[in-house]
């Protein structure tokens, strides 16, 4: 095939911006539109939904969406490629099937299955992430819309491009670039603005309402990345380099189809809102397949105690007692009882609300009658007999179900990954002939660092980016520098154990760093931080967004040099 194949992306969660899919068939030429709408939490919810009802667990959002736009769609020649068939990817099928047929637009539709793993007492869902040559072997066919349940997030964009330019399983440098240009999609605008350290420098009305993506694939799987003219946010160095840090750990960069190799990865600026990525290096896949298991963990409540003004330490202290005295006189004691304080006061402020602390209790047991009335009664009783002030952020609940994540790993045998092609045949999709077993990344020598000069105390912010998020209970952290002089001074200054003092909740768990000096950035894996996932809750950021603008936000001796010379951007 000639030219580059277009691929857009419209959704980076369930929940995205419903206007999307519109928006990016009307806003430029495209040739595949994608849609991200699975996530660790998103399958316990869909789990939940087909507790209630079997035939549902797919993404009823991306329904309504095509209502609107899938004669659009079929009118441009635009492919649609989803995993919003999440737990029962036949079952979406089926239904947009019958919604082309109600809107009279001809088109043909396929699915993907195979990810469902076999049932186990007390798990919800399991599935193991399949690869991208299922969604190959429906467009092969001639399919114009292919739903899938749990594959890769990149493998929305792999199939595509395996199809368009005939890749197989051996043509791993491609496959690698077909993943990165995924990976940076897969989220939609955070890799034009959503989310960046930097925001306040794009340019127009900046991250008001950023555009989504686009990645431009060429034959030997390189790419550019760009947006629809005229949408807001930006496409540059800084907003792909954080993409490509978000949810990723080492040099390996493992999938289904091929592990791709970040420390290949090169970005160039093509022009206004365009960055050129690749080539990327790959590697053969692992021979197992990662898997997601969710289970009901049991049941949590939380209750949120303002404390204003004066003695606040003394408030806190005098709250807790009395709620452990009332748990034990009930004799219904969670197994699990946190307090966190957060001192958003201040003093002699001008405002109540600024004059008040919070402090957030949180209990979990699983017997839901130890997290319901039993915490409600303790904290109510409270009402006219204890601090001065006493209030809540809200009435004490019941109690609510909280989930819990684990990721495992299983044969490639364990899963039959087929393709279900527009004419009802089934396809079984063909296996990587070849597999390798992940080795760690033996770590680059670092550039000399910056001379000695003078320093100043200043936020580590002002001359490195950061993006932060979830993997399982783990908590990923990257950081780039923003020249080459802030990554001689970042590789040198950001070990583990300063990492740990700027950051002193993560002081006791183990922390892995990894450098990828092509992108000036250091990437950090925090085990264990966020419990057992995101649908537990363990800690105040839940899935550690923000963990990295707290580094960002932390203080300390930076030399002069770089403070004085950070430029504006990086284009």
């Amino acid at each position: 095939m000639t030219g580059p194949l277009r691929i857009g992306n419209a959704s980076g969660f369930y929940g995205d911006r419903f206007d999307a899919v519109r928006e990016m068939l009307e806003g430029g030429p495209l040739d595949v539109l994608t849609g991200d709408y699975l996530a660790e939490l998103t399958l316990l919810i869909l789990g939940r939904d087909r507790l209630k009802d079997p035939s549902l667990g797919y993404a009823k959002t991306f329904l309504r969406q095509l209502e609107d736009t899938l004669g659009l769609a079929h009118d441009k020649g635009v492919k649609i490629v989803a995993n919003a068939g999440g737990l029962n990817p036949a079952s979406l099928a089926g239904a947009v099937r019958d919604l082309a047929a109600k809107l009279g637009v001809p088109v043909r539709v396929a699915h993907v299955e195979g990810d469902l793993l076999p049932a186990e007492d007390g798990v919800l869902t399991a599935n193991a992430y399949l690869g991208g040559f299922g969604i190959a072997a429906c467009l092969r066919a001639g399919a114009d819309v292919v739903v899938t349940g749990r594959v890769t997030d990149a493998a929305l964009v792999t199939g595509p491009a395996a199809a368009h330019f005939d890749w197989g399983p051996d043509d791993l440098d491609a496959l690698a670039g077909a993943v990165v240009a995924g990976h940076v999609l897969e989220c939609g605008t955070q890799a034009t603005g959503g989310n960046y350290s930097f925001f306040r420098e794009l340019p127009g009305e900046g991250a008001r309402r950023p555009g989504f993506p686009i990645a431009e694939i060429h034959a030997d799987g390189s790419c550019v990345i760009t947006k629809h003219p005229g949408t807001g946010g930006a496409v540059d160095l800084g907003t792909v380099t954080a993409q490509l840090l978000y949810e990723t750990g080492g040099a390996r960069y493992a999938g289904p189809d091929v592990t791709a190799r970040l420390d290949t990865v090169r970005l160039s600026r093509e022009g206004p809102d365009r960055v050129r990525i690749g080539p990327v290096r790959g590697e053969a896949p692992p021979p197992t397949l990662k898997a997601g298991v969710t289970r009901l963990g049991g049941w949590r409540n939380e209750v949120v105690f303002v404390l204003t003004g004066l003695d606040v330490d003394a408030k806190a202290e005098l709250v807790k007692a009395q709620v452990d005295d009332a748990f034990g006189r009930a004799g219904a004691r969670p197994a699990e009882v946190r307090w966190e304080l957060a001192r958003t006061d201040r003093a002699d402020a001008d405002t109540e609300e600024t004059a008040s602390a919070l402090l957030r209790l949180v209990v979990r047991d699983a017997d839901a009658g130890r997290v319901g009335r039993a915490v409600s009664g303790a904290a109510v009783e409270l009402a006219l007999g204890s601090y001065p002030g006493f209030h809540v952020t809200a009435p004490p609940g019941r109690g609510a179900p909280y989930g819990v994540f684990e990721a495992r790993y299983v044969p490639r045998d364990a899963v039959e990954h087929v393709a279900v092609v527009p004419d009802g045949s089934r396809v079984a999709v063909r296996e990587p002939v070849r597999t390798r077993v992940l080795e760690p990344v033996e770590e680059p020598e670092p550039p000399a660092p910056l001379p000695p000069g003078p320093v100043r105390r200043a936020p580590l912010g002002r001359v490195a980016g950061a993006r932060s998020g979830d993997k399982g209970g783990d908590a990923n952290v990257g950081v780039w520098a923003r020249t080459d002089d802030g990554w001689r001074w970042l590789v040198h200054q950001m070990t583990v154990d300063q990492l740990r003092q700027l950051l002193p909740e993560i002081r006791h768990l183990s922390v892995v760093r990894h450098q990828l000096p092509h992108l000036r950035a250091l990437n950090f894996t925090v085990h264990g931080l966020l419990g057992e996932g995101v649908a537990s809750q363990a800690r105040f950021d839940p899935q550690a967004k923000a963990l990295g603008e707290w580094l960002r936000a932390r203080h300390l001796d930076i030399p002069v040099s770089l403070l004085d010379d950070a430029p504006e951007d990086l284009t």
